[in-house]
């Protein structure tokens, strides 16, 4: 679980990014007018809320639309980092293990005593291939950037990347990352839009109860419904390699 709220930080690192040019231009992808549209459609009741005003923030000087391409990529991986976490400490914690993983000794029902138990050397095996997964996404090899008319959540095919052959990975690949086996390759517009609102609203929910359990997990009794369910945790989620060595 450790590993899993280092993940959802890394798209904080796309944003350090060097100051655009005077007059540099940007392609409107969306507006604050789209986010309040596609409120309504992921969920009619609540609608449009932002109390912390995000979406009129201009975080880098480069526009409020650049900004909010920034946000809506950001939500979208972490949603899906989220759902990933949330079935993953659902499974491990009911004594369900993959035949295939790093070797180790994981006789932990606690999903985050488990990330302790990995060997430091698996460890980095797993954020060196997180990280090689940022570095591509951020390339340039799905076409235009998410900040700069791209779509947000795009992640770029290894075989055939929207910008061209001189992205492809040098090394055959037999699967996509995104949509390996071509479940939406021939689905309609509509259904692709609805997959992704839904998308949208199954990462919100998984994030607050990814976090409910870590919560939990930390302080027994901060979230109740959990009470009895999230196994106790006397390490550091913030600290991932706590249990080897010490970056800082």
């Amino acid at each position: 679980m450790k590993l899993t709220v280092a993940l959802a930080c890394l798209p904080v690192a796309a944003a350090f990014v060097a100051p655009a040019p005077a007059g540099a231009s940007v392609k409107v992808q969306e507006t604050k007018a789209d986010l309040e549209a596609l409120a309504v459609k992921l969920n009619p009741v609540v609608g449009f809320y932002d109390p912390l005003g995000l979406a009129d923030a201009d975080f880098w000087g480069r526009g409020n639309e650049y900004t909010i391409g920034w946000l809506r990529h950001a939500e979208i991986k972490h949603g899906r980092v989220a759902m990933a976490g949330f079935v993953g400490y659902c499974l491990h914690a009911n004594g369900v293990q993959f035949p295939i993983h790093i070797p180790g000794d994981y006789s932990t029902k606690s999903p985050a005593e488990l990330w302790d138990q990995v060997p430091e050397a698996g460890k980095w095996q797993i954020v060196l291939f997180v990280g090689f997964l940022e570095f591509f996404s951020e390339s340039g090899a799905g076409g235009a950037h998410y900040t700069k008319g791209g779509k947000p959540g795009a992640f770029p095919s290894f075989n055939s990347p929207e910008a061209g052959d001189q992205f492809k990975i040098p090394h055959p690949v037999p699967l996509d990352l995104w949509d390996p086996v071509g479940f939406t390759k021939n689905a309609s517009p509509e259904k692709k839009e609805r997959g992704r609102l839904i998308e949208i609203n199954n990462g919100r929910l998984a994030m607050l109860g990814l976090f409910g359990f870590l919560a939990e997990s930390k302080l027994p009794g901060s979230v109740p419904a959990l009470g009895g369910i999230a196994l106790p945790y006397d390490g550091d989620y913030m600290a991932p390699f706590a249990a080897d060595f010490h970056i800082f």
